[in-house]
């Protein structure tokens, strides 16, 4: 007798319809991940799809989850300078060849019926775990370093949104400027030397 293992369906149909999502938010933007184009490309019913995701823009955000790479950490070794501008090279690099997270997060600011989404409850989980994966994108390389020795020695207090303005405020410019002759590169070291001086300890 064959041990019980439990249905694997609800798993199958899932990861069907997130395949679906995702293919569709790849190729077409948030716009183009509707209930009926992801259960069409999915061959899946529309109430199976509900019993997964409560809303549409649950299934945007856990498509969105997908495709977020994960961040740029700091190198080992190096100045504190050296390891920021290493991180931020490889964000604009990120932001401007494939700018998943920035996308994410004006799907999160501007899409439709965002602003209910903090006071949805339970049904808005995927949405709730994109902000907080976003966030943790953002901030977990900097802390990483804001939280070692070199940090301690060079600089004084960090205030953390004002750090993050500085450093990834510009790349983001820089993205929806759709200027052709940005220089991410160039900001990124701008950035980071802004931020040193804003927050240098001796400054």
């Amino acid at each position: 007798m064959a041990a019980a293992t439990g249905d694997p369906r609800p798993a199958r149909s899932r990861a069907r319809l997130l395949d679906a999502a995702t293919a569709l938010l790849r190729e077409g933007g948030p716009g183009a991940v509707t209930v009926d184009a992801v259960t069409r490309s999915a061959n899946v019913a529309r109430a199976t799809l509900y019993r997964h995701f409560p809303s549409a823009n649950d299934l945007v955000a856990a498509a969105f989850m997908r495709l977020i790479p994960p961040p740029p950490m700091p190198p080992e070794r190096g100045s504190l300078r050296d390891r920021l501008i290493a991180i931020e090279v490889e964000w604009a690099e990120s932001i401007a060849e494939a700018p998943t997270t920035l996308t994410a997060m004006a799907w999160l600011s501007l899409g439709p019926d965002i602003a209910a989404v903090p006071n949805a409850g339970s049904g808005s989980r995927e949405v709730l775990s994109l902000r907080e994966r976003i966030a943790e994108q953002y901030s977990a390389p900097f802390d990483a370093l804001f939280a070692g020795p070199q940090a301690a020695a060079e600089l004084g207090p960090v205030d953390r949104t004002m750090a993050f303005a500085l450093l990834i405020g510009p790349l983001a410019f820089g993205r929806i400027s759709t200027l052709a002759d940005f220089d991410y590169r160039a900001v990124a070291i701008a950035a980071v030397d802004g931020f040193l001086a804003t927050f240098a300890r001796d400054r």
